[in-house]
């Protein structure tokens, strides 16, 4: 099966072994982006994936177009103009501190995106699944009504259509979220989203949760999950649970509902290299699992583990393999020296 992703890449720019902004005199550039990253894992799982969206004619459009096709994703539909590379900047936490992330993406190249630019028909020929997140409508009205657009003609054409909800704060209100996102979800098949996504996008809120001091119950979300499902006619639910007890250290597991069942997975205790890309990296694991017609287990369980190997490397991308993936999933979790 081919998937096509649809939003924005960015350029990121780290403060090297966990320095503050205020003290660093370098930055580490690489690229990135959330339905990029779900891009890259498919293609490192040995599926097909072609990733959408609009670059500068630059050299920094042209270093994030060579970065994604040497990983495998296919290129050949993003379109070029506008005037620049949206940035982000990310000044990596420690112990009880916290990440930062500082966006510099105003007039970005995506930005610019109405609908009818993209061919949607043609695009989707030939492929079986859509996924989009929700920072991809929070860019501007207009790139909302193209990934409506895009939602709609996938829908129409028969593909599963995925979306990550993905809110952010220093994107856009809870009240402005909601009432775009409510345009979209009705083309949408299987949603994803973590422990306040739900409560921030659609004032869904899980019962007896507390996010800030890690705890996250699995029975409160049961009940977003199914709330979600009924409210939107999802026909499929994951929601990933992240307990933050610091900056380094996270307990890390997720719920699926899958076909009117409720699915919980192993969970993992994570010490961090870098976790952005985290959610990422499991929407890439469970579109993976569910398109390969693995089971609602089997793949729910693909993509925490993934995710799991995920926070143990540096940048956005998730670049490990299927066979990682299911080595874990089977208990290799020691981390020793493979020779």
């Amino acid at each position: 099966m081919k998937i096509v992703t649809f939003g924005e890449i960015m350029m990121r720019l780290a403060t090297p072994e966990r320095l503050r902004f205020s003290q660093t005199q370098s930055l580490e550039m690489t690229y990135g982006g959330g339905e990029a990253n779900v891009a890259v894992s498919l293609c490192n799982y040995g599926l097909q994936a072609a990733f959408v969206t609009k670059l500068p004619k630059n050299p920094f459009g042209d270093g994030a177009i060579q970065q994604l096709r040497g990983l495998g994703v296919d290129t050949t539909k993003i379109a070029r103009g506008g005037e620049r590379i949206g940035i982000y900047f990310l000044e990596t936490g420690a112990s009880q501190r916290a990440s930062v992330v500082v966006y510099d993406r105003a007039n970005s190249a995506i930005s610019g995106v109405k609908a009818g630019e993209f061919d949607w028909d043609a695009i989707f020929d030939g492929v079986g699944w859509f996924h989009f997140t929700g920072i991809t409508p929070a860019l501007g009205s207009d790139v909302a009504a193209a990934t409506k657009e895009a939602a709609k003609a996938a829908k129409a054409k028969g593909l599963t259509v995925s979306c990550d909800l993905n809110y952010r704060k220093k994107l856009w209100t809870p009240a402005e979220a909601k009432a775009t996102m409510n345009e979209i979800m009705e083309f949408v098949d299987v949603a994803i989203g973590n422990e306040e996504d739900a409560e921030k996008v659609f004032g869904i809120k899980a019962h007896g949760s507390n996010v800030t001091g890690g705890e996250v119950g699995g029975e409160g979300y049961e009940q977003v999950a199914r709330e979600l499902a009924s409210t939107y006619g999802f026909k499929t639910v994951a929601i990933t649970l992240r307990e933050s007890f610091s900056a380094d250290h996270n307990g890390w597991s997720a719920m699926l509902l899958h076909e009117g069942q409720i699915l919980n997975s192993k969970k993992y205790d994570l010490q961090i290299v870098d976790r952005v890309g985290g959610g990422d990296s499991f929407a890439g694991g469970l579109i993976y699992g569910l398109a390969t017609d693995k089971s609602g287990q089997e793949s729910l369980e693909f993509a925490v583990a993934a995710s799991c190997l995920k926070h143990s490397i540096s940048g956005d991308f998730n670049l490990v393999s299927v066979g990682e993936v299911e080595a874990l999933m089977g208990g290799d979790g020691s981390g020793r020296v493979q020779r």
